[in-house]
């Protein structure tokens, strides 16, 4: 603990940071929860995401040989653009994913397989969907960096700050005490003594 200078503008000045203290604590433990909830609500989103592709995966595995086994394929799936805004949870801004949008695919209709058709919009959402977990994913890494940092706060308030500045008010206070108690002592003695050098001189 830093040395506190033992004066009435010190009280001032800690009785001011404890309050301010004590105040903002409770923000930081709301902050906390409402990074917790965040968490918790992306994190039921990238698990439920990732249900779904493996689940649509399992359902498509039977097309992997005829994928391989056509070589123009990859050409047809392109992304033409990632649009991206930015969203605000508890104070901090996050990556959102808005759309994305692919190359609308050429090919021929007489010489392309049928399946082609149908595996394309399968396609085009597996890899949506792998974007979009891929930005749950920076999500929480960013709230969860946050919420390590607010939680630091939290103790430093509750461990040091709070306690430093109430020890500190103690002490100022009962200096200050001793102070005005000796003050009033000093007064005394010195009263006493100028009685007496009256009551002396009045006798002579």
């Amino acid at each position: 603990m830093a040395k506190v200078r033992l004066t009435k503008n010190e009280l001032k000045l800690q009785k001011d940071n404890l309050k301010r203290f004590t105040r903002y604590l409770p923000m930081l433990e709301l902050k906390k929860h409402q990074l917790l909830a965040e968490i918790r609500k992306i994190q039921a989103a990238t698990e439920r995401l990732q249900a779904e592709r493996l689940r649509v995966e399992k359902e498509i595995m039977p097309w992997v040989d005829v994928f391989s086994g056509y070589a123009d394929f990859s050409k047809l799936v392109r992304i033409r653009e990632i649009q991206t805004s930015e969203g605000n949870i508890a104070g901090i801004v996050i990556p959102v994913l808005e759309n994305v949008a692919f190359e609308e695919p050429d090919y021929d209709l007489f010489e392309t397989p049928l399946w082609v058709d149908q595996a394309l919009p399968v396609v085009f959402e597996q890899i949506r969907r792998h974007i979009e977990w891929r930005f749950a994913e920076k999500q929480q890494e960013i709230i969860r960096e946050e919420l390590r940092i607010t939680i630091q706060r939290i103790k430093l308030f509750e461990n040091v700050k709070i306690p430093e500045a109430r020890e500190n008010i103690r002490v100022i206070q009962i200096f200050l005490g001793d102070l005005r108690t000796s003050e009033v002592v000093r007064g005394k003695i010195a009263k006493a003594k100028i009685l007496k050098k009256i009551g002396l001189s009045g006798r002579q």
